[in-house]
């Protein structure tokens, strides 16, 4: 059941992001040869008017094959006008930038949909869930059920409104005496405390176990679009945040806490998803397609990103870009995401297993 709903979500992600790129090109008057659900060998394909749909063999992706999308592919005189190539920069940027759109697009939409069935949302507060012994945080005297809601140091007020505000801060401020202001009981107090800067083996620089409260957030019809494009910003911004962390450790080679999970491990978690209902399958869905939206956005060749900085090169410079030198950078591309998709995907069986 698992394997058959990721499926589906793939096939959805796929379909809405060139669907973004084919309905762009077809309202710039540019001519899609073929809408291909999957990579070839194809399996089989029916033409509609100007169009072939093509089911193919590798369930992997997908793809818009736009008329004139190669420069050096000959262009009839007659069809000049329908040729990717023959455009202006700025419609060639709406098309290429369409795929994301409508994957941002997607997600905001389920996103605004749960939000009028109700959504467990994260309040503001970060919550002391335990306190481990002989640490900074017990020396302290911080308990059980504290709320921590600021931290100050050298007459900088931080205020905590994530589990992330916290550990980030206790470890930028490793070794130096900061105050913690926190709600116990209803009561606000001040603590002392000075996190470590080499924390043992699972413990962090405080040495405490915090959590963040949910709260359900429901919204009527007109209100939910408004929030939810709201929560999907949100969302996204967070995702371009912790993705540019990762990519910083992993060509600075240190080691990052950020767990990146390929098909094998999405799959696992829509298994898991499913077992607590199709709100939750929904909401991977929703975040699945923002994540997409980033991560194809990035200035990556082979990816949108990539041949976006190739348009708005040729946009300010009024120059095309030399063909063999994009043809060959977008092969580097993709043979370094297959790759990328591989390591991933053997990592996950190996924690699959373990």
């Amino acid at each position: 059941m698992g394997i058959l709903v990721f499926i589906i979500i793939l096939a959805i992600l796929v379909l809405v992001h060139e669907f973004g790129h084919f309905i762009a090109a077809k309202k710039s008057g540019v001519k899609v040869e073929e809408f291909g659900f999957g990579f070839p060998p194809r399996i089989f394909g029916i033409k509609k008017g100007e169009t072939l749909y093509s089911i193919n063999a590798i369930p992997l992706g997908g793809f818009v094959k736009l008329y004139g999308e190669e420069y050096k592919e000959h262009v009839s005189a007659k069809l000049k006008k329908k040729a990717f190539s023959h455009k202006k920069p700025y419609i060639k940027a709406f098309i290429i930038i369409a795929g994301v759109m409508g994957n941002f697009l997607l997600g905001w939409g389920l996103i605004s949909f749960l939000f009028t069935q109700g959504i467990p949302t994260p309040t503001n507060k970060v919550v002391v869930e335990a306190v481990q012994q002989g640490t900074p945080a017990s020396k302290a005297g911080l308990k059980e059920k504290d709320i921590i809601s600021k931290i100050s140091y050298a007459a900088q007020t931080y205020p905590i409104t994530a589990t992330t505000n916290l550990t980030d801060i206790a470890k930028k401020f490793s070794g130096q005496k900061l105050l913690l202001t926190v709600n116990r009981n209803g009561k606000q107090i001040m603590i002392d405390i000075v996190p470590r800067t080499n924390p043992p083996a699972g413990q962090g620089p405080l040495g405490i176990v915090i959590s963040q409260p949910f709260e359900e957030k429901k919204y009527s019809w007109y209100q939910a679009p408004i929030y939810g494009l709201i929560e999907a910003a949100r969302i996204t911004e967070t995702i371009a945040t912790e993705l540019g962390k990762t990519l910083f450790a992993f060509v600075t080679f240190k080691k990052t806490q950020i767990q990146v999970a390929g098909p094998v491990g999405i799959a696992q978690y829509t298994g898991q998803a499913i077992k607590l209902g199709k709100n939750t399958v929904l909401e991977l869905l929703a975040l699945l397609s923002l994540n997409l939206a980033v991560v194809n956005i990035l200035p990556f060749p082979a990816l949108d990103g990539g041949r976006l900085i190739f348009v708005l090169y040729e946009w300010i410079t009024k120059r095309k870009v030399n063909q063999t030198f994009e043809q060959y950078l977008n092969l580097i591309g993709i043979i370094i995401l297959l790759t990328l998709a591989a390591l991933i995907t053997i990592n996950d069986i190996i924690r699959i297993y373990k």
